[in-house]
C-alpha cells in the first residue's frame, strides 16, 4: 500500500526532515514532497518506516510492514501547491509501476486510522489522482444505508470505531463537506467501492512485509 499524510508542520519540508530524521521521535516515512515540488527520500522502499502508527486496512493491522509513507508538507489548513501535486503524480507514477501496487491501495492516514488521523484533510485532491489513476474514487449511486458498515469494510474501512467515526472518515475522503447522518448517497459510494475493489483476504496475501 501506499499511505499519504501531511506533516502538519509549517515553515516548508525542512523542519518536518529534521523530525523525521530524529530518533528520538520515533516517526519516519519513505518520501517528504515540498510545496515546491521538492522531493526527499528517507527510508528505501523494502524498509519499514513508522508513520502510520496504530491503524487498520482490510486484513492489515501492521499497515507500517506493508506501505510505503509519503509525507506532504503542508500545514494541515492550506492548499496543496500545483507544484506539489505534480510531483506527488510523478512519484505514485514511478511507484505503482515499479511495486506492482493497484490504485485502491493508495490511501490516507485518515483511512486507516479513522478517529485519529485526518490526513491529509479535506483539502487534499484526492478526485484529482483518481482521473489520473492513481487513487480511487466512488460513483455517486443510492443504496440502503443499512449496508454501509459492511460495505466499508469490504473496501477496507476495518478499523473498530464506532459508526459516527466511520463516517466521517469515509466522508473525508469521498464526500469531502458533507453533513448529516448517513444517507443513501453514503451508502451508495461505500457499494460502489465494495462491488469494484474489495480487500484482500487475509488467506490471500502473499506478499513479503518490509524489512525492519
Amino acid at each position: 500500500m501506499i499511505v499519504l499524510h501531511y506533516t502538519a508542520m509549517r515553515g516548508g519540508p525542512e523542519p518536518a526532515i529534521r523530525r523525521l530524521c530524529n530518533p528520538e521521535a520515533q516517526v519516519s516515512c519513505h518520501y517528504v514532497i515540498g510545496e515546491g515540488g521538492e522531493l526527499c527520500r528517507l527510508v528505501p522502499d523494502d524498509r519499514r518506516a513508522w508513520h502510520a502508527g496504530a491503524g487498520r486496512w482490510g486484513p492489515w493491522d501492521d499497515v507500517n510492514s506493508r506501505s510505503l509513507g509519503i509525507e506532504l508538507s503542508n500545514d494541515g489548513a492550506s492548499p496543496f501547491p500545483a507544484a506539489q501535486m505534480d510531483a506527488l503524480d510523478w512519484l505514485l507514477h514511478d511507484l505503482l509501476a515499479r511495486h506492482g501496487i493497484a490504485p485502491e491501495r493508495v490511501i490516507g492516514h485518515s483511512d486507516c486510522a479513522p478517529g485519529r488521523k485526518i490526513d491529509p484533510g479535506a483539502r487534499f485532491d484526492w478526485r484529482r489522482l483518481a482521473l489520473r489513476g492513481l487513487a480511487v474514487g466512488a460513483d455517486t449511486r443510492k443504496a440502503e444505508p443499512a449496508t454501509f458498515r459492511d460495505d466499508a469494510r469490504t473496501f477496507g474501512y476495518t478499523s473498530d470505531v464506532d459508526d459516527a467515526t466511520l463516517l466521517a472518515a469515509f466522508r473525508l475522503r469521498f464526500r469531502p463537506g458533507a453533513t448529516g447522518p448517513l444517507d443513501a448517497v453514503d451508502a451508495g459510494m461505500a457499494a460502489d467501492l465494495a462491488a469494484r475493489f474489495p480487500a484482500p483476504s487475509a488467506a490471500a496475501i502473499d506478499a513479503p512485509a518490509c524489512r525492519p
